[in-house]
């Protein structure tokens, strides 16, 4: 069971002890991401978060990594649209060590301006590489489409432009607003207590003092008809994100719409697995995903496939999205999708690190279930019913944003009438 306490400066304290582990995985959480980004600094939060890696007021880079690899540990970080954090994980006994080195980035860093620059350029680099890179610049497109115009469906690492006319001042600008105690949380999963770490963290953290820091810009979600756009560009196989609006984090119907999507695509016994892969060979791969943030959401269908496939592939989807909507679920799909859910869970947590970063999202949301007991009671709730209900939501025609790389030889209308969902 977590623990979760509060400091005087209001940065949150919070540990799943896990008796049996000789590791702890050690997260430092801020709630910032690229969705509070604006289009001219759009990339500010990906480069902060590099450039925190590239040493201290008192460390340099390759100090910081021989303190931790030195120990047998491994450290990393990462941003999306809403966070940012920086992980270490070592063995038990290291544990100050691993909050040391990680507030020592967050709190000191050397913000070099020649490091900078360098780092600019390895970014730019990235975001022309994941261009090359079909099936994931397909997502990127697809972002955009559902969330026009809007921090929401702004690239993550930003665009070559942005990145390049980002300064030391943006970054220095940038962290003093949004690296704020009341917005940090620290967090430790394996063989740590929540005695341990707070005594740890009030040492590192508590001289941080508090301000106020403005939110992010609603998602809007305002879609009168389906959208489509077809990128043209000479690949080996054309690749698909086909993404419906769907339940935030913390809509009741999140639950029935993790089934609904287990059984769609999200293993190799789905529907659209077996149809469209194993029965009808119009692919190789083909999943579906869920994503959710504070204030939205999206149902994802993703394929890589021959452009001769497409039309077919698209309108055997559709079909599938709308049969979902029509006919129940049969109770033994329904309790194959329910234990598939509590299997992955529960395999998942059973690593120190899975638990820092899945409990960590978790607090930082201020989501109300922390506790997988509960969390597997709201699953096993759902009846084919609501599966049905949620499917009818959001399976509908004039929801549907279709994102598609390819040779320039598709027909649009054709396009259109294969993803047609009454």
């Amino acid at each position: 069971m977590h623990k979760l306490n509060v400091l005087e400066n209001g940065l949150k304290v919070a540990t799943q002890t896990m008796d049996q582990m000789s590791s702890v995985s050690l997260g430092i959480w801020i709630r910032v991401g690229a969705r509070y980004e604006a289009k001219e600094n759009n990339g500010v939060s990906h480069l902060l978060e590099h450039i925190l890696f590239k040493g201290t007021t008192t460390r340099d880079t390759k100090a910081i990594k021989e303190e931790i690899e030195g120990r047998g540990g491994s450290f990393n970080g990462f941003t999306s649209e809403e966070h940012t954090c920086y992980l270490v994980k070592l063995l038990s006994k290291d544990c100050e060590l691993g909050i040391d080195i990680l507030s020592d980035m967050v709190l000191n860093p050397a913000m070099d301006a020649q490091e900078i620059e360098k780092e600019k350029d390895v970014i730019i680099e990235e975001i022309n590489m994941y261009k090359d890179i079909p099936s994931h610049y397909v997502h990127e497109i697809l972002a955009e489409m559902m969330w026009p115009d809007q921090p929401l469906g702004m690239p993550l690492a930003g665009t070559a432009e942005s990145v390049a006319g980002l300064t030391k001042k943006n970054l220095v600008s940038y962290k003093e607003t949004y690296y704020n105690p009341k917005n940090i949380l620290v967090i430790g999963a394996g063989g740590v207590d929540m005695d341990a770490l707070l005594a740890i963290s009030k040492k590192y953290l508590s001289k941080m003092k508090p301000n106020s820091f403005p939110g992010y810009e609603k998602a809007k979600l305002d879609q009168p008809e389906p959208r489509i756009r077809i990128t043209s560009k000479e690949v080996e196989q054309t690749h698909i994100a086909l993404g419906l609006h769907s339940t935030d984090r913390f809509h009741p119907d999140r639950y029935a719409l993790s089934l609904v999507n287990i059984i769609l695509g999200a293993n190799m016994s789905s529907r659209l697995y077996h149809r469209v892969r194993d029965e009808l060979a119009l692919c190789y791969e083909i999943s579906s995903s869920v994503r959710r943030y504070e204030d939205a959401g999206a149902f994802t269908v993703s394929v890589g496939l021959d452009d001769k496939k497409v039309t077919k592939a698209l309108s055997v989807i559709a079909e599938e999205l709308e049969r979902i909507k029509r006919e129940p679920v049969s109770s033994d799909e329904l309790r194959r999708a329910k234990e598939y859910y509590k299997g992955q869970l529960l395999f998942a947590l059973e690593d120190t690190m899975n638990n820092m970063l899945w409990l960590g999202e978790k607090i930082l949301e201020a989501e109300l279930d922390y506790e997988v007991r509960d969390i597997l009671a709201h699953i096993e709730k759902v009846g084919a019913e609501d599966a049905m209900r949620v499917s009818k939501e959001i399976f509908r025609e004039e929801n549907v944003n279709l994102a598609i790389i390819g040779p320039d030889k598709f027909d649009e209308k054709a396009i259109r009438e294969a993803v047609h969902i009454g």
